[in-house]
């Protein structure tokens, strides 16, 4: 237990200060290019971080990089709480997601390389989507009763301090691996289930950065509206990784349901829970498919997780751009059209099943 709940709670409370500043983000910045910006240098700093994590700890052991992690996190939050100019919110953004990335990729490779990785994962994704969820409606409570931004910011804060305590007890011996020494086949065998992930998980970064700007609520109903698709996240990787589904499949039908429930955004914030709910199948169904794969699991997370990061740093930014030069019916309409092309490109993986699935 004392190696699998700091991992678990690790992703809760690092996913919750990533998403404290979403509901506040016109508080941050003016403009939707400045807002797209602050909520993508915090990926930015995961996406270079995520894939050297994964290979390091195959080599030196997932958990240095999981506390390196989250001390990382609890100073980045302390910084964000004081700073007020825009480049400063911005730099602090982009170092946080260095923690993230550090921290990400080792978790999940130390849980994705256990005999019960399915299960283990539902309940590391849905930790995730409950902290995602509980930064934006916590943050959006809190500061509709404390009348500060920056409040959520400092409560979930404190909550990362609490489990950098509880990283510290573990097991310095877990996982350890040697290094893999075939990283370009693994980059072009599974290319386009990378590609999922960027296109998948960027579509609801896209939205999730131009909702508040879109919707022009307050504070609290924007946190809620986008967190029901965390909810939704939350639930369906929880009872998705209870069944045997075949990932290529369940990803394709994934694509399709969460391009559908971008567009549904435009209309009604009833689109969120259901891109969550897609959204959950495909994160399932691409770890389980690399579980099986029996290749060295930091180095898939790794990657994995890089593909992730990219989307959710990329995705929101050209979405972004596109909103301030275009219309928002251009912006949402981008990422829904890249899903199409992953529903036609999932099925030319060289292998539709990994090797143990076969």
């Amino acid at each position: 237990m004392k190696n699998l709940l700091p991992p678990i709670a690790g992703v809760f409370v690092i996913m919750a200060l990533s998403n404290a500043v979403v509901p506040v983000l016109p508080a941050f910045g003016e403009g939707s290019v400045l807002q797209g910006i602050i909520f993508s240098a915090y990926f930015f700093g995961a996406l270079i971080t995520v894939f050297p994590a994964g290979y390091a700890s195959d080599r030196i052991g997932p958990t240095p990089l999981i506390q390196t992690g989250l001390v990382i996190t609890l100073l980045s939050g302390m910084i964000l709480i004081f700073v007020g100019s825009p480049l400063l919110i911005i730099l602090a953004r982009f170092i946080e997601g260095i923690g993230a990335g550090l921290f990400i990729a080792s978790a999940m490779s130390l849980l994705n390389a256990r005999p019960d990785h399915t299960r283990l994962a539902g309940y590391f994704m849905a930790a995730l989507n409950a902290g995602l969820l509980a930064g934006l409606a916590g943050t959006g409570w809190i500061v509709s009763i404390l009348s500060d931004p920056r409040a959520g910011l400092f409560v979930f804060t404190i909550l990362s301090g609490i489990v950098c305590i509880l990283a510290v007890r573990m097991d310095e011996r877990v996982g350890k691996k040697a290094a893999p020494s075939n990283i370009p086949f693994y980059l072009t065998e599974y290319r386009w289930l990378w590609y999922s992930a960027i296109i998948i998980v960027g579509t609801t970064g896209a939205l999730t950065s131009l909702y508040p700007e879109f919707g022009g609520h307050n504070p609290l109903l924007t946190g809620v509206f986008i967190a029901s698709m965390n909810l939704a996240t939350m639930v369906s990787v929880l009872i998705v990784s209870r069944f045997r589904l075949e990932p290529i499949i369940t990803i394709r039908i994934a694509a399709v349901g969460v391009g559908s429930a971008a567009l549904l955004c435009l209309i009604s914030p009833w689109g969120f829970p259901i891109m969550g709910a897609f959204a959950g199948f495909a994160i399932i169904a691409q770890m389980t498919f690399l579980a099986g794969t029996g290749a060295p699991q930091g180095i898939m997370m790794g990657i994995l997780n890089t593909s992730t990061y990219g989307g959710l740093a990329l995705l929101p930014f050209f979405a972004g751009f596109i909103a301030e030069f275009g219309t928002f019916t251009m912006a949402f309409l981008f990422p829904a059209l890249l899903t199409i092309t992953v529903a036609v490109t999932i099925g030319q993986c060289r292998c539709s099943l990994p090797p143990r699935l076969q």
